[in-house]
């Protein structure tokens, strides 16, 4: 039985077609993934389904949903259909969350916004939903906000949330991609639990193609705002019928040209670095408590050489990366650039030698200024004439594959993977030694991510500059570092030749690692 049936789809904002003729069909019981790169129209599709689109948006086709069509249906029906009969998990928990008010309340609102219980039986629901998706009583109470919790806890409450009146549709945007390998796993479970115990329809959007392999039964490959493949997972896998298919394939299992790099002197230097934060005292007369969230790490970064630091999410990271970077002192250890120490107080001139991409180059850059301008930051570290702040920034640029024109417009005005050259290109300014990248190519999708790695290959070859790569993503990792590091709670558990760890794991962590991280059957890629 058919519980959504799409059928020639299509949608225009401001008169530009975003969506042609798109059809499919969501049965009970089953995921259906829906994959493409990045402006593919995967997530219009889906919220033009929830009637969320944006001013200007015309919609024309049908989607028919017991009995009614949900693209014509007025606003107060929608609004009744809306966490009801649908619900929807959105890539960002962070955002998705309202920051001021507790997780049980949040997951209560739904229930009491439908009039499904009163706000005592809500909250009781919500404890109810929250259990269910693995946040338990004694550990996250309703009282908890988003801000006390990780990013895959943040995930799991926005899925309470979703499931809160039990929907017949799940819609999923991206739910797992800056998760963790660990609690991405536990998220696809949980995921897949949902849909077989409530007997609910799953549309999962992601531009993972392992995800999509590991839990859709059925899948569609969209390419600018058409599907044009779709059918049973498996056969759709092996067959890889059509030419766009094949190429987003490729690029995922793209392996970046390295040039060969001789060994050369130590540039970094971390010895027994430990770092402690202060807890909050558990009563008034009780001394405060102290987390060690680094510990005793010590490891070597040469000139011209990339390594690799994966590890799950508060496994200390990123507080590593804030002492690497100078922004936090260390209590115990040192680190040392080019033999000088590393710290909070230490000149700009030294700072200047390590810049850093992250993750979210949006989130990263001042939308009010133009991308010369942000480009250029850097600059107050290494000041230089303006005529030559001007040139190098139209250096940068092209050498990241973009024109100099680029720095007259606004960062709003670029893709993601344009924005995150841009990034690369900020970092490349002064010309430091060493770049830290801090999920740099995790929320990308498959064919821009292979745009990218090569161009950080590239410009290693030219400008020999070294990586610190922190990555929760093995396969990257995998092909971009020469040695890797695990690190598990503070410490580091392994390290060697990345092929060498990767190949034969000796730590169990790293075994637990590699056993969760999704991949596509090797009999599904023959031919």
């Amino acid at each position: 039985m058919t519980l959504l049936s799409v059928r020639d789809l299509s949608l225009a904002i401001h008169g530009m077609p975003i969506l042609h003729d798109v059809s499919f069909d969501l049965i009970p019981g089953e995921v259906f993934g829906l994959v493409g790169e990045s402006g593919s129209g995967k997530s219009m599709t889906s919220l033009a389904l929830m009637q969320l689109l944006p001013p200007g948006a015309r919609v024309a086709g049908r989607a028919t949903m017991g009995g009614e069509d949900l693209l014509s249906l007025p606003e107060r029906k929608m609004c009744r259909i809306r966490g009801n009969e649908i619900g929807m998990i959105f890539q960002e928990p962070m955002t998705a969350l309202n920051p001021v008010q507790t997780i049980g309340d949040q997951v209560a609102e739904t229930l009491v916004i439908h009039g499904a219980a009163t706000r005592s039986e809500a909250l009781s629901a919500a404890r109810s939903r929250l259990d269910r998706v693995g946040l338990t009583a004694d550990r996250f109470p309703l009282s908890r906000y988003p801000h006390e919790l990780s990013g895959g806890q943040r995930q799991r409450v926005s899925i309470a949330m979703a499931i809160a009146l039990r929907p017949k549709l799940l819609i999923a945007d991206e739910p797992t991609t800056a998760l963790d390998v660990t609690t991405q796993a536990g998220i696809l479970d949980l995921l897949r639990g949902l849909v077989a115990e409530e007997d609910m329809a799953l549309m999962l959007i992601t531009h993972d193609l392992a995800v999509v392999a590991g839990v859709a039964d059925q899948v569609a490959v969209m390419e600018a705002g058409k599907i044009v493949e779709a059918g049973p997972t498996e056969a759709l896998f092996r067959a890889r019928r059509h030419d766009y298919t094949r190429r987003l394939f490729a690029a995922a299992a793209h392996v970046p040209a390295r040039r060969p790099q001789a060994r050369e002197a130590p540039l970094l230097h971390v010895a027994s670095a430990r770092r402690d934060y202060a807890l909050p005292r558990p009563s008034a007369f009780a001394p405060p408590g102290r987390l060690t969230a680094v510990k005793d790490v010590s490891f070597t970064l040469h000139k011209g050489e990339s390594l690799g630091l994966v590890g799950e999410s508060g496994c200390g990271k990123s507080t590593l990366t804030r002492a690497i970077l100078g922004l936090d002192p260390l209590q115990g250890g040192e680190i040392r650039l080019n033999g000088a120490p590393v710290s909070p107080t230490m000149p700009r001139a030294r700072r200047a030698g390590v810049q850093v991409v992250f993750q979210d180059p949006y989130g990263s850059f001042n939308p009010r200024q133009k991308v010369g301008r942000l480009v250029a930051e850097p600059f107050h570290l290494a000041p230089a004439p303006k005529a030559e702040q001007r040139d190098r920034v139209a250096e940068a640029l092209s050498a990241v594959g973009l024109t100099p024109e680029a720095a007259s417009r606004y960062i709003h005005e670029f893709s993601g993977g344009q924005r995150q050259r841009i990034a690369i290109a900020r970092a490349l300014i002064i010309r430091p030694e060493l770049i830290v990248l801090d999920e740099a190519v995790s929320a990308l999708d498959v064919r821009v991510r292979a745009q990218i790695l090569d161009l950080l290959a590239d410009l290693q070859g030219r400008y020999r500059l070294s990586y610190l790569f922190i990555s929760h993503d093995l396969g990257v990792v995998r092909v971009i570092t020469d040695r890797v590091m695990v690190m598990r709670a503070g410490e580091i558990v392994e390290e060697g030749e990345t092929e060498a760890v990767f190949a034969a794991p000796r730590h169990s962590y790293t075994r637990e690692l590699l056993a969760a991280t999704p991949k596509i059957p090797a009999g599904w890629l023959d031919g």
